[in-house]
Formats: structure tokens, sequence, C-alpha cells
């Protein structure tokens, strides 16, 4: 097995360059590229859906084709988009706590 070399995530990177150019002004991303997915970039928010909702927006991916789950035993809400993109396979994912109930009644009684 031979060790891939920097050009094999031509893709990605060539997205990530279009993208730093193209929306210099939206939310920094955490950055995911790695030699198990060549052409996979993933930009992942957390704690930041507004992040995630600006990506979105720019990259013309359409509100109806954003899953939605929970994990960490419904403590996380997760949102994830897929596109392709210039050659490279987009992921998009954002990533927030649910507030517990107690969190919301205390924010709620310290409103009133």
């Amino acid at each position: 097995m031979s060790t891939p070399t920097l050009s094999a995530l031509g893709a990605p990177l060539l997205v990530l360059r279009m993208f730093s150019a193209e929306y210099p002004h939206l939310p920094a991303p955490r950055l995911d590229v790695s030699t198990i997915y060549p052409d996979l970039l993933t930009l992942s928010f957390h704690n930041d859906l507004a992040g995630f909702e600006a990506w979105r927006d720019a990259l013309g991916i359409a509100a109806e084709s954003v899953s939605h789950h929970v994990q960490c035993d419904g403590r996380t809400r997760v949102l994830e988009a897929k596109a392709d993109y210039a050659g490279a396979r987009l992921h998009l994912v954002g990533y927030t706590k649910i507030p517990t109930t107690e969190a919301v009644r205390s924010r709620a009684e310290a409103d009133s």
C-alpha cells in the first residue's frame, strides 16, 4: 500500500481555496480534509447554527435537503447537508447543545 500524496487531496483543497476567495466574510468553520476520503471537504460549526445557515445559504443548498438528528443522549442537535462543489464532495455540519429543561425553566423565570 502506497502513501497518498498531497495531490490526492486536490479537489477539496481547490474548493477550500475557492471558498476563501469567494466567501471571506462568512464565519470560519472547522475544516476536515483527509486521505481516507480524499475528495471530501467537511465544514463543521460547533455551537454556531447561524454559521451553518450562512454557509448553506451562500452555497445554494436547499433548506429541505438539510437533515436533522440528535446525539449524545438527546443533548446535541445536529444539522447536516451534502453537496457536490467543483469536483469535491462537501459535507456541511452544524452542532448545538439542546438546553435542558432546567435551563429553559430558569431562563423563563429570569425573563419574567
